[in-house]
């Protein structure tokens, strides 16, 4: 699966993602600080889903309608970096054919997947 991981994604859940044989592109490595917008263009543009931290681009999605690939959104605040990257991990593993065209956020213990499209 093609992903782009935002800047604020650990460097460990990238790394995690690239050992089960994804490809993945990090913002952080690749052009960091850019802004929202230009981070969903840059997934559409590699066509990957984004992988993030950051709600606001349910904002863009939703609200802007801005056209999108799929974006993951990751909720596992307090939790180690580790447990995080296994979680984002087999949360692929078992959803991945779900989230192409769809809003995905993974929280402890919950995945919901919104397939409307922008």
């Amino acid at each position: 699966m093609n992903l782009l991981c935002d800047e604020n994604i650990d460097q460990q859940i990238v790394e995690q993602l690239r050992a089960d044989g994804h490809h993945v592109l990090s913002v952080a490595e690749m052009e960091p600080g850019i802004t929202d917008d230009i981070v969903l263009h840059r997934a559409n543009e590699h066509i990957a889903l984004l992988v993030t931290q950051d709600k606001d681009f349910g904002e863009l999605v939703y609200r802007q309608n801005l056209v999108y690939l799929g974006v993951i959104l990751v909720r596992l605040h307090g939790l180690s970096i580790a447990t995080k990257a296994q979680i984002v991990s087999n949360t692929l593993n078992e959803h991945g054919g779900e989230m192409p065209n769809a809003f995905t956020v993974i929280s402890p213990g919950i995945v919901r997947i919104r397939r409307e499209l922008a």
